[in-house]
């Protein structure tokens, strides 16, 4: 027990001997590789966070590039729809007006027909009343008759024989 708690002078000078020549063999051989290995372990990591950070800011301005060529696109598809509201608007406002305007010509085209169906058919009926007297005076005038009466009574018939066309 004592020899653990109070070493020894040679003990304690080949340990100090042992460990600094572990001490030479690390440093010499593995403390340069591992020193080497771990700056550059460092170096990857900061690298790659800095690719990190990069990458998120890019992917902020993609988002932001995103964003705003989408709320450019809303604006642009709501221009068009609201271009093409006001542009059915107008078919349908000038179709209505040929329609109205195609209407009234039609209709006065039509009243005009019927004014001058009516003024033929007026004439025509002149014509035929004008004829059916000059038939029914030439009539009266063929036949000889004596009395009034008679007469009448001819004339009577011969209005009643006459056919309207």
């Amino acid at each position: 027990m004592d020899t653990l708690l109070s070493p020894g002078f040679g003990l304690v000078f080949w340990s100090a001997i042992a460990f600094l020549v572990v001490l030479w063999i690390l440093k010499k051989f593995a403390w340069g590789p591992i020193l080497g290995a771990l700056q550059d372990r460092e170096s990857s990591i900061e690298a790659s966070l800095k690719a990190a950070e990069e990458a998120r800011k890019e992917m902020a301005d993609l988002k932001a590039d995103n964003e705003r060529i989408l709320n450019e696109a809303r604006a642009e598809r709501n221009e068009i729809i609201k271009e093409a509201k006001e542009l059915k608007e107008s078919i349908i406002n000038e179709a209505k007006d040929k329609s109205r305007e195609e209407a009234a010509k039609i209709i006065e085209a039509a009243k005009a027909d019927i004014q001058n169906e009516k003024m033929a058919a007026i004439t025509d009926i002149k014509n035929q009343a004008g004829l059916m007297a000059i038939e029914i005076a030439k009539q009266v005038l063929k036949k000889e008759l004596k009395d009034n009466e008679a007469q009448e009574k001819y004339v009577d018939e011969l209005i009643n024989d006459f056919k309207l066309n």
